[in-house]
């Protein structure tokens, strides 16, 4: 019986399967990171100021959640930087983890932060402050311009990180809300519904919770060591099965190292004699290559006794 962790190679898979390009969005992410920081944070401070000014909610609201991105974004940022580590001591697999901790932190502040708009929304029902409408439209107006460009500075990382898709989906998020400001303060000069204010305040908090459940949802499942969405983990016993001599596999486990690394072990029943380190050195180039496991340790098995996972109920 041999245990082999093993390195990767060109080849291709004979089982059909989807493309993967992972990590694409780690490298090179450090100085859209840092714009978006600086763009964020000066508008944090704009805005907040020009809320109290224009005695508007919504914007006030608004600049809390855009000061809950920047700190989202300092946070992906750090994990990105530590993701990059590499392996030693007790971190055999370096510091990978931390992104899908990010994405998990980052989520999860959102969420909170929906909390408190929202409540200071509700209490303005009582009694509709009167609102500087033009303040608010010009203020927002900004906004969608500094969120916008925030947004495309991520678009190429985020479609292989979920940590850096978190970063993306915020920006894209705020600058969509920074557009349902701009309606409610033209609404408001026209025809003085202050109470559109609140209004908005809660249709910001809707729109922020909508696209955060997602991230929330998937970095638990991370969290947990759940087969990442994006693999089919049938497939992948299908394509493991079908390798020439394998009669078994057993103690398949996929889970992700990070938000841009997948890792496998697998047990393969071949009952001749070992396959080689070539058959090994193809099977997990095919395995990186079509479903997107970067790190892959397949145990070779002649199937003479009874082995059986220590996980499985």
């Amino acid at each position: 019986m041999a245990h082999l962790h093993t390195a990767d190679h060109s080849h291709t898979c004979n089982h059909a399967g989807h493309g993967h390009v992972h990590g694409a969005g780690a490298s090179g992410s450090g100085s859209a990171f840092f714009i978006a920081v600086f763009l964020n944070t000066a508008f944090v401070v704009a805005e907040f100021a020009f809320g109290f000014i224009a005695n508007s909610t919504a914007l006030i609201a608004d600049a809390g959640h855009n000061l809950s991105d920047v700190f989202g974004l300092l946070l992906a940022w750090g994990a990105a930087i530590l993701a990059r580590r590499a392996p030693a001591g007790r971190f055999t697999y370096g510091l990978r983890g931390t992104s899908i901790l990010a994405s998990l932190a980052n989520a999860m502040f959102l969420l909170v932060a929906c909390g408190g708009i929202a409540w200071e929304a509700v209490q303005r029902f009582s009694q509709a402050p009167v609102v500087n409408g033009l303040t608010v439209t010009l203020v927002a107006g900004v906004g969608i311009a500094i969120n916008g460009i925030s947004a495309w500075l991520f678009v190429k990382g985020s479609k292989g990180d979920l940590n850096i898709r978190g970063a993306y989906l915020h920006m894209l998020a705020d600058a969509a809300v920074s557009l349902g400001v701009v309606v409610a303060g033209v609404a408001m000069m026209f025809t003085g519904w202050h109470w559109l204010d609140p209004v908005v305040s809660l249709v910001i908090v809707a729109v922020i919770v909508a696209g955060t459940w997602g991230l929330l949802r998937e970095s638990v499942h991370l969290v947990l060591d759940a087969v990442p969405a994006d693999i089919d983990a049938q497939a992948v016993d299908a394509c493991l099965r079908q390798l020439p001599g394998v009669s078994d596999v057993h103690d398949l486990h996929i889970w992700a190292m990070s938000t841009t690394e997948n890792a496998l072990t697998a047990h393969l029943v071949i009952a001749d004699d070992h396959p080689g380190d070539a058959f090994i050195d193809e099977v997990t180039a095919n395995l990186r290559m079509r479903f997107g496991i970067q790190h892959s340790t397949l145990q070779i098995e002649r199937g003479t006794t009874a082995h059986r996972c220590c996980l499985a109920p």
